[in-house]
Order: C-alpha cells, then sequence, then structure tokens
C-alpha cells in the first residue's frame, strides 16, 4: 500500500506552519489538527484495504504509523508546556522547562526494555509488538487512548510514536533553555529600563483582550505580526508584565457572559463621549 504521497504531504503542510508562524501555540494547535486530519485518513485506508502480508502490516505499525502518531502527541505535549509556561525571570522559565524534560526522561525510564529493543534497530519481537490482534503488554500511552481501537493499533506502536514526539520535544526545550541562558533576564531589565511613562491601570484581562481584538482585527503589519509581537512593546510602553496572556485568553473563552467585556466598555465609553461632545 501507497503512504509516501500523503504522509510528503502532510511533512509538507508542516513545513509550511513551521515558516509562516512565530507563535509556538499557533502551530501547535494548527499541527494537532493536520495531524488529527492524517491519522484518520490512514485508519481509514487501513480498516478499507488492510496488509497482504505481516511484514507490510509490521512496517506500518512500526514505521509509517508512528511518523504522524508522534507529531500529534508532540504537539499536543508542546501546546499543555507551552501554554502554561511562566513569563517571569528566565531563572523561572529555565527551572520550569527543566522540569518538563525531567519528566520525558522519565517515561524513557520506565520503558527501558522496549526502549532498548526499539533503538537498537532489534526485529525479533516485531510480531508481537507491530501485528494487531495480540496481547496488549502494557497501557496506552498518557492521555492518547482516544486513537487506539483493534482495527488500527497494536501493543507497541503509540510507545514507539511516544519515543519519537518525546525526542523531539527535548531538543526543542533545550534549544529554549539555551536561549534564555544567552539572553538571562534581558527582559526584566528592559522594563526596568523603559523610558516610558504610561503606565496600564485597567486589568491585565483587558489589555489582553485588547491585544487579541487588535491581533484579530489584522490591522497590524496586515495581519501577520503574532500575539507575542504584539504583547511586548505594549508591555514596555504601559510599564506592565502581562503573565500568560494566552492562559488568559482561554479564560476570556470561557466567559459564560459577554466575552468582549472591556471592548464593550470601550465602545460605550466612546458613544457617550461622542454624545457628550454633540452638546458641548
Amino acid at each position: 500500500m501507497e503512504y509516501q504521497k500523503l504522509i510528503l504531504d502532510f511533512e509538507t503542510k508542516l513545513e509550511s506552519l513551521e515558516s509562516r508562524s512565530d507563535d509556538i501555540l499557533y502551530k501547535a494547535e494548527n499541527g494537532i489538527s493536520n495531524a488529527e486530519k492524517c491519522i484518520k485518513m490512514l485508519r481509514k485506508r487501513v480498516v478499507q484495504n488492510g496488509f497482504k502480508t505481516k511484514t507490510e502490516e509490521i512496517s506500518f505499525f512500526k514505521h509509517i504509523k508512528p511518523q504522524i502518531f508522534s507529531r500529534l502527541i508532540y504537539y499536543v505535549r508542546l501546546f499543555n508546556i507551552e501554554s502554561k509556561r511562566p513569563r517571569s525571570s528566565s531563572k523561572f522559565q529555565i527551572k520550569y522547562l527543566n522540569n518538563h524534560i525531567n519528566k520525558l526522561q522519565m517515561f524513557f525510564n520506565e520503558n527501558l526494555e522496549f526502549y532498548h529493543y526499539y533503538r537498537r534497530g532489534a526485529t525479533i519481537l516485531d510480531e508481537q509488538y507491530f501485528v494487531r490482534g495480540k496481547s496488549d503488554l502494557r497501557l496506552p500511552t498518557g492521555s492518547f487512548h482516544f486513537f487506539i481501537d483493534d482495527q488500527f493499533s497494536t501493543s507497541q506502536d503509540t510507545t514507539v510514536a511516544t519515543i519519537m514526539a518525546y525526542d523531539m520535544l527535548i531538543v526543542y526545550l533545550q534549544q529554549e533553555i539555551e536561549k534564555l541562558q544567552a539572553f538571562k533576564d534581558t527582559k526584566p531589565n528592559s522594563m526596568k529600563n523603559s523610558s516610558s511613562t504610561l503606565f496600564w491601570t485597567g486589568s491585565k484581562t483587558d489589555l489582553i483582550e485588547l491585544i487579541y481584538a487588535l491581533h484579530s482585527s489584522g490591522v497590524i503589519n496586515s495581519g501577520t505580526a503574532d500575539i507575542k509581537k504584539l504583547a511586548s512593546p505594549l508591555e514596555q510602553i504601559f510599564n506592565i508584565n502581562l503573565g500568560n496572556y494566552y492562559h488568559t485568553f482561554i479564560e476570556i473563552r470561557a466567559r459564560k457572559t459577554s466575552k468582549t467585556k472591556f471592548l464593550d466598555k470601550l465602545i460605550t465609553s466612546l458613544h457617550k463621549r461622542l454624545d457628550d461632545s454633540d452638546y458641548s
């Protein structure tokens, strides 16, 4: 069965996504969406066409499916890590990222026997590990059980995908730590040295709501500037640290009443001023 075109199209989309934006959360969200679509397409083909030989089935579940599934795991974990990442000093960010590296390493330690089997390129147990219908040797990894079913899973294809994903994550986190170490504490210093005499006296949530409104409207750099590039200069201008603004955005999105409370207030205030000017 031919899967290379499907994988090539998927990889092309991811390359385009990686080059199109610096916003890591935007990349993660779209990466998740693309990976889920590709996995569903793979599953449909497998269920409809099956495999001609056990060798073909082993090759698919050992090499092909993990290429796509590992990206789903990678982007889900990346989103969770980055959306909760503190935006305080470099010291605390480095500690946070190192803690996640340690957690990822624990997975390798907990699956050491299979990890060594996979890493050394062994094949003797492939029929047990990568053919459907064999007894499960371990539980599904993390929260990805919703993609595991008898027709599209073996006992260890998820473990292979997780090893690949965690390898990528550790490299990413190490690179982020290196960046923070190279520019340690530059952001807090630059805020202290800011010459702006303006101070944001509303809530942080109000300013974040405004930033997302500006971003959504596409009126800055024709919509090509990401959230971070909009937020950073406003933090400097208004002498404020907005913290984890993406997490705040999630809270705004979850509001039960008006999701645009601050923008509504601005509109009301401006209308009142315009009305008052008519009578002055």
